[in-house]
């Protein structure tokens, strides 16, 4: 697929990457510095099962996860990751009990994640590093 400009639409999923990254490097520090206890806590006061592991699992995925999206390693499966995260945060926690206004973001960070799962990693990644010229690394 060509670009505008000839610019590879890759680096417009590297924009996608990159901001994803930073949004859950932000929400996992808030999250682990705050105190993993507190996450458990909260997880348990809207009925997320097994609070005490899924929440300190979010979190530390967060951190994890936005560090590996941000250099590009392994970026599909972190999308993949991402998609199912914000598909239950967007449909089964929020969504049934909060208006829209509260979780459009959620919304936009599950496509996110349904991108990078279907693209990939985009240009500037460590994947591209060690698959040069796989589309599907």
């Amino acid at each position: 697929m060509r670009g505008i400009g000839g610019i590879d639409p890759g680096w417009g999923v590297t924009a996608v990457r990159i901001a994803t990254a930073l949004v859950l490097l932000h929400a996992g520090y808030q999250k682990v510095s705050g105190g993993l206890d507190k996450v458990a806590d909260g997880f348990a006061k809207i009925g997320i099962p097994m609070p005490g592991v899924a929440g300190p699992a979010v979190a530390i995925f967060e951190v994890v996860g936005g560090i590996m999206l941000l250099i590009g390693l392994f970026g599909r499966w972190i999308g993949l990751l991402v998609a199912l995260q914000f598909a239950v945060v967007s449909f089964a926690i929020k969504g049934p009990r909060e208006p829209f206004a509260e979780w459009y973001l959620d919304l936009v960070l599950l496509a996110s994640g349904i991108l990078l799962f279907l693209a990939g990693s985009g240009k500037a990644a460590v994947d591209d590093v060690w698959h040069p010229g796989r589309r599907d690394a």
